[in-house]
């Protein structure tokens, strides 16, 4: 978990390698979320992901003892960002898999998400997203699309499908920016502890509704429940949240851009899918719209 931001030298020095960290955990997470679903109805599987984290943390929350949110509403806000991350995001992400949605039109729609927080942001977090930042959120646009356009087709099985698509790029851009504005700084045992509580208390009747909550038990399952449980649900959140409340959203979120081209190299070495030469102008475009948002202006550097 990202340190605590009492201590300057600390903080600047995870601060550094937190956007690599945090793009390269999400990135296997789709890796590790596709062999997992092979043995697991969708729902179901974040039900349990969620279970598993819980009991996890209920370890260090014991042992530690950290302190609860002091107001309620800190409860609120803390409430707040899991039902739009944990709840709103990976639900409607897994519901529109489930209803036939392909990967790449999910991964297309989610990967808007920068736009509409440079758009929102100046707004609902205060922040101004300057012309350059603009030029790289959009290169970021156009270089994820390359990516999953030349990886796969882009197939919306029924209007419903698109609607969850949707609601899960607009409960990720709500988490973002709820977090930005509102933020509060709770241990991040206790934080997490609310939010994936949150999470457990939407998915878990969903899948009992929806499915048949099947499981297949076996080494692959185990393997991706355990990555996603400590990498990306713990480790990967935490980053991400504690990276918006010391950073921008604008910025932060521009990260998204690079989760399609990192993916699709992991996919390539791990799984051995195809990746043809045309992904590659995507990537480096994709890479370079990166640049242009997370670079720091010189008066903003200097200072």
């Amino acid at each position: 978990m990202p340190p605590s931001p009492d201590s300057a030298g600390g903080a600047s020095s995870w601060l550094k390698w937190g956007p690599a960290l945090f793009l390269m955990l999400w990135s296997f997470g789709f890796v590790f979320l596709k062999m997992g679903l092979a043995y697991s109805d969708p729902l179901t599987f974040l039900a349990l992901r969620y279970a598993c984290v819980l009991a996890l943390l209920a370890i260090p929350f014991l042992w530690l003892r950290p302190a609860l949110p002091p107001t309620p509403r800190a409860w609120l806000h803390l409430a707040m960002v899991g039902l739009l991350l944990q709840a709103g995001y990976f639900s409607f992400v897994y519901l529109s898999l489930k209803l036939g949605i392909s990967a790449g039109a999910v991964a297309l729609i989610t990967s808007q998400q920068p736009i509409l927080i440079g758009l929102l942001a100046p707004a609902i977090a205060g922040e101004r997203v300057s012309t350059g930042r603009w030029l790289g959120l959009i290169m970021g646009v156009a270089g994820a699309g390359i990516v999953i356009l030349s990886r796969s087709a882009i197939e919306i099985a029924s209007p419903a499908a698109l609607l969850f698509a949707v609601m899960a790029l607009l409960s990720m851009t709500g988490g973002t920016l709820w977090e930005k504005r509102y933020g509060v700084q709770a241990h991040p045992v206790t934080a997490n502890m609310v939010q994936y509580a949150v999470g457990l208390a939407v998915s878990a009747p969903l899948a009992f509704l929806l499915e048949p909550m099947r499981i297949q038990w076996s080494a692959e399952f185990l393997m991706s429940l355990a990555y996603l449980v400590v990498c990306n649900s713990i480790v990967a959140i935490s980053l991400l949240l504690a990276m918006i409340r010391r950073g921008e959203a604008s910025r932060v979120s521009a990260l998204f851009f690079l989760v399609p081209p990192v993916t699709a190299v992991i996919a390539f070495l791990i799984l051995d899918e195809a990746l043809p030469l045309s992904a590659w102008p995507g990537m480096a475009l994709a890479a370079a719209g990166i640049y242009l948002v997370m670079r720091k202006p010189r008066t903003e550097a200097c200072a």
